[in-house]
């Protein structure tokens, strides 16, 4: 099937591309959709505000199959949200413009998601490339472990890679993404379709790219971990009696610690050894890793090695 073909009919598919602030690395994207075995997808890039990405989709728009859809600068999840209620086709996948799929995405995430009618989301493995850590699995660092249940997902025990796929369907029934998050809109939209009874998949292959750069969003670690704490207040709330809320409340003062973590790393930044090392020990960074349990031994013991050690940890 042609372009030409795949644009008339149905598609099977919808890719959502939100292009804000990454339109120079879009071609990337776009060609590996163009790169793909099946044709019958269509693509939404988002020009989110950006008034570059309108430059950097010419070279795309004559494929009948990519169209440009222009609205205002709402943030990320506001974006996803426009993109899948103009979407035409029953799936959704989800494609930052600075991430890429490899060949077989689309066949093998659709024939995932069609093997039951009770799967609300598919996930995939990924490699990294870019900035660092080029050539490694996204499971490597982020587990991955079947089964996929709600209580897993609430503990990261399972961790859904961005670049899903989506029943349309079940998005609209959940209410789309969380327009009020900064960040882990993600995973709150994984988490309210576990939820509401739909089933999570997963394919145990990297069938996409992700790309690492510095200062992107996922860096930003005290906006991500204020979101996700957001997250799961929400989720125990929502969840009352029901045996994941003790997940959901666990997992709440988990990343309570981490923010106070966070918060002693920059009193040492600044100069505040000694009150920064009391709320890495109050915050029971030791508990963490090996790393971390060296880290503190060494800073107790020789607290000027403080700074230098936050400094370091900074660069890797």
């Amino acid at each position: 099937m042609d372009a030409g073909e795949a644009a008339a009919g149905t598609p099977a598919l919808s890719v959502i591309v939100p292009a804000y602030g990454v339109t120079t690395m879009l071609a990337d994207a776009l060609n590996s959709l163009r790169a793909q075995t099946r044709d019958d997808w269509e693509a939404i890039v988002i020009d989110d505000g950006d008034a570059r990405v309108a430059e950097y989709f010419e070279p795309f728009s004559g494929d009948p199959r990519i169209r440009l859809l222009r609205t205002e600068n709402g943030g990320l999840p506001v974006a996803r949200n426009r993109a899948i209620a103009e979407a035409r086709a029953p799936l959704i996948s989800l494609l930052d413009a600075d991430d890429t799929y490899m060949p077989h995405y689309v066949a093998r995430m659709i024939a995932a998601i069609e093997a039951s009618a009770k799967r609300g989301v598919v996930s995939c493995d990924a490699t990294y490339f870019g900035h660092d850590r080029v050539g490694e699995r996204f499971s490597t660092y982020v587990p991955q472990r079947p089964p996929v249940n709600l209580g897993r997902l609430i503990r990261r025990e399972f961790n859904v890679f961005i670049c899903a796929t989506l029943r349309r369907d079940a998005v609209l029934e959940v209410g789309g993404f969380d327009p009020t998050l900064k960040s882990a809109e993600d995973l709150d939209l994984w988490l309210r379709l576990a939820e509401a009874g739909w089933e999570v998949g997963y394919v145990p292959e990297a069938l996409a790219r992700y790309r690492r750069r510095p200062g992107q969003m996922s860096s930003n670690v005290p906006v991500m971990l204020q979101s996700a704490l957001t997250v799961y207040t929400r989720a125990a709330e929502r969840l009352g009696n029901r045996p994941e809320a003790s997940d959901a409340r666990a997992m709440c003062r988990q990343t309570e610690r981490a923010i106070a973590a966070e918060e002693g790393l920059d009193r040492i930044r600044e100069g505040a050894t000694g009150e920064g090392v009391s709320m890495l020990r109050s915050a029971a960074v030791h508990e963490r890793s090996a790393r971390w349990r060296i880290a503190m031994v060494l800073i107790r013991a020789l607290p000027f090695l403080a700074g230098p050690l936050i400094r370091f940890r900074d660069r890797v």
